[in-house]
């Protein structure tokens, strides 16, 4: 039998397990940290804020993050002082270091992401993404590690409306952009090991701009903020945001992630990277033929602004 809660206007379904609830935010963010990267005109600004919650817990956004800490992943295409390749030949693998990840075995990951990513590997947090929010950019990233190899990546699709995921773009400052990750993994051969697709896991941990909470549905472990896709924001103090705990483990290779939703998968099309030389350019390994890494995401590539990611490989 379900039953059918209403907390703070939004709807949860539970099934036969609780739940986990959201707690919500009202209005902008505070800033705290004018910007992780300037590249000038280039780039938007990378800032960070702070915003307390109904509850009274202060939430970090976009997210919580290690960019100032963790080395920078290496350059396929970096218009921010970077290297920028015209293709895939221009790359010497020998130019890019190993990093440890506690094993012995040799792996290369292609990574195109939209638009911040951290990638943790067998729980080890191996390299952040250079450029957090634009001009797009596209990395390759080395390592070392034993099977199984569990692959857990943070996407955080960045804003300029703090605490709202809004952006300033098509005529408007509250502009919802959208997020994703194109990924290819290979072992020393140049064999695939693994693709983005719909076997990966993926689950929301902050979703916004939320203009009528009732538009989101919670059922079990499922976070549906379908509904809210088409709201048009008018007022960012009347405007809220959804936002969930994320556990200390998620990226460890014994964290559960069994209840998590499969990563919903979009198009190039979809996500618009035709005109973005960052993906173009390296066609021949994320849409690799008999291996065509998809864009993955959560279900709503619009709204959900923190996205978990994981799959493991046997």
């Amino acid at each position: 039998m379900k039953k059918y809660s209403l907390i703070f206007g939004a709807v949860f379904l539970t099934t036969s397990a609780m739940a986990e609830q959201p707690t919500f935010t009202m209005g902008p963010a505070t800033q705290t940290h004018a910007g992780l990267i300037d590249c000038g005109g280039k780039s938007r600004p990378s800032a960070v804020g702070e915003i307390k919650s109904e509850d009274g817990k202060v939430w970090i956004v976009p997210a919580e993050n290690n960019y100032e800490t963790t080395p920078k992943a290496e350059d396929l295409f970096n218009q921010c002082g970077g290297k920028v390749l015209k293709s895939l030949a221009e790359l010497d693998l020998n130019d890019v270091p190993v990093i440890n990840a506690g094993g012995t075995e040799e792996f290369t990951a292609y990574i195109f992401p939209d638009n911040y990513f951290e990638l943790y590997i067998n729980g080890i947090l191996i390299a952040v993404d250079p450029v957090v929010f634009t001009p797009f950019n596209s990395n390759v990233v080395r390592f070392k590690a034993d099977r199984p190899l569990t692959i857990a990546i943070k996407m955080v699709d960045w804003e300029e409306t703090l605490g709202l995921g809004m952006e300033d773009n098509r005529g408007t400052k509250f502009h919802a952009g959208d997020g994703g990750l194109v990924a290819h993994f290979q072992d020393a051969k140049g064999q695939t090991v693994a693709i983005t697709d719909n076997s990966w896991k993926a689950q929301t941990f902050y979703t916004s701009p939320i203009v009528n909470r009732d538009c989101l549905v919670i059922n079990n472990s499922v976070r549906d903020s379908s509904a809210c896709n088409k709201q048009k924001v008018t007022d960012a103090d009347k405007t809220s945001a959804a936002h969930w705990t994320v556990a200390g483990d998620w990226m460890k290779p014994d964290f559960d992630d069994s209840a998590w939703p499969a990563a919903a998968t979009f198009t190039n099309d979809t996500v618009g990277v035709r005109n973005k030389k960052s993906f173009m350019n390296f066609l021949d390994v994320f849409d690799t033929k008999g291996a065509d890494a998809e864009f993955i995401w959560s279900s709503n590539l619009v709204l959900d602004n923190l996205v978990l990611l994981r799959k493991t490989i046997k």
